[in-house]
């Protein structure tokens, strides 16, 4: 028994000795922090800004004559005749739902574009990561967002991975 029980504590110790070890391979990454310092970020959101800047105009001023159109209506609907007034009220609901199959098409196609930029800053990212890792040495790579707790033994590489970024 006593033997069984030497053994069950040796193999412990080996364990938690092991886990020692490990937990000096592991680093952290605040992947907000790098997302939000990359330069790459501004550029892309200014090159979205552009590349949508026409259409948004357009939908503005699509937006804004109807609401100039239904204003005109509410003023003179009390001395329009009622065909005029019904013809006038279905001109705006017909141009309302032009605009709004638009405004649809324009924020899935913007949505669209930022992730797909967004996807390629992440890979971006991922591949800094890896290189930090390899080059620090480190087994594994955590989001510190997601981590619950980490000692102060678990490496924060942010700082690396930013400038590996940049």
């Amino acid at each position: 028994m006593k033997k069984l029980f030497c053994a069950a504590a040796l193999g412990l110790a080996f364990a938690a000795s092991a886990g020692v070890q490990a937990a000096e391979k592991i680093a952290v990454v605040n992947l907000g922090q790098v997302f939000q310092q990359s330069p790459q970020r501004a550029t892309v959101a200014q090159q979205l800004e552009n590349e949508f800047k026409g259409r948004a105009s357009d939908l503005q001023a699509q937006q804004n004559k109807i609401q100039g159109e239904i204003q005109d209506l509410q003023r003179n609907a009390s001395t329009m005749k009622a065909s005029d007034r019904t013809k006038k009220e279905k001109q705006i609901a017909s141009e309302r739902a032009a605009f709004e199959q638009k405004a649809q098409a324009f924020e899935q196609d913007n949505q669209k574009r930022q992730g797909e930029e967004r996807t390629k800053l992440l890979q971006k990212i991922q591949t800094a990561v890896q290189s930090v890792a390899k080059s620090g040495g480190y087994d594994l790579v955590l989001d510190s967002q997601a981590v619950l707790y980490s000692s102060a033994d678990a490496k924060d590489i942010t700082a690396d991975v930013v400038k590996q970024v940049k």
